[in-house]
């Protein structure tokens, strides 16, 4: 059971907190090391909260926020709570990355202004141009809750006081240590449900069909392995067809950030877990 209140400390597209109830039900009893290579917000790992660990983004500044909490928490702290509420000192902010200096920028600072746009920004987004360039317009609220020290510190607390191991790779290396008996659950960015979808416009590299394709690969040699397996993602056609032996089950969650208000309602969407193909084996 969950030792602190830790839970996600950002807001990010694809979280998964609307889906925990239904998650939970797929969550094996038992298991050793615990995997999650799509981290994002980390709604799944901080309602487990597992003593072991290994949890990966693709995205860099992202992965920098989780080893700044688990490392320096009250340096953290301190520098976002020097952030004001401005539009002109949002936008000084956020164009830093366009500037030789951000490089200079040390890693609480980093963490700091990514934590300072999530919460300012317009509805939340984190979205990068072709440059990759942070450009999310700002989002004019009265009041928002830049420092959020409770929950800071409660990250804090698991991840320095667990043995949870951060890396910034490819999903398929941050696997590569997985053995039987391990838990991996596989959150990638979802294959669009239309061709307007932005749906994978929040990773910094995309994440095409042939993506999806390879992930089912790694599903079923996780399987071969031994090791219990649990994905999310879209009920689009392809989705449907790629997991279609593990017999895909039907969800619907809110999605609640979208750069269009029309965009954010019920998404169709889908778990697979290897359970019962596990069992077969066995």
């Amino acid at each position: 059971m969950p030792r602190t209140q830790a839970q996600p400390f950002l807001k990010w597209a694809g979280g998964k907190r609307q889906l925990l109830s239904e998650i939970h039900k797929h969550i094996p009893e038992k298991f050793a090391t615990y995997y999650e290579p799509f981290l994002g917000a980390g709604a799944v790992l901080f309602s487990l909260q597992p003593a072991q660990a290994v949890i990966n983004d693709i995205n860099e500044e992202l992965v920098n926020c989780y080893a700044v909490i688990r490392d320096s928490v009250d340096e953290l702290i301190a520098s976002l709570k020097r952030h004001t509420n401005d539009q002109d000192y949002y936008y000084w902010l956020r164009d830093l990355d366009r500037q030789e200096c951000y490089r200079s920028l040390s890693p609480v600072e980093r963490a700091s202004r990514i934590l300072y746009l999530n919460k300012t920004c317009f509805n939340g987004l984190f979205r990068v141009n072709s440059q990759g360039y942070f450009n999310v317009p700002y989002g004019r609220y009265a009041k928002p809750k830049i420092v959020d020290e409770p929950v800071l510190r409660a990250v804090h607390e698991y991840l320095a006081g667990n043995d949870v191991r951060i890396e910034n790779t490819d999903f398929e290396e941050a696997l590569k240590g997985v053995s039987p008996g391990d838990f991996v659950y596989l959150d990638p960015p979802y294959d669009p449900v239309s061709d307007t979808s932005s749906f994978t416009g929040y990773s910094l590299t995309g994440f095409s069909q042939k993506e999806q394709k390879r992930l089912k690969k790694l599903f079923d040699e996780l399987t071969a392995k031994g090791c219990y397996a649990l994905l999310s993602n879209s009920a689009t056609p392809l989705i449907l067809e790629l997991y279609q032996e593990y017999d895909p089950i039907f969800v619907s969650a809110k999605r609640a950030i979208n750069s269009k208000a029309s965009g954010r309602g019920k998404i169709g969407e889908v778990l697979v877990n290897n359970f019962a193909h596990l069992k077969r084996k066995a």
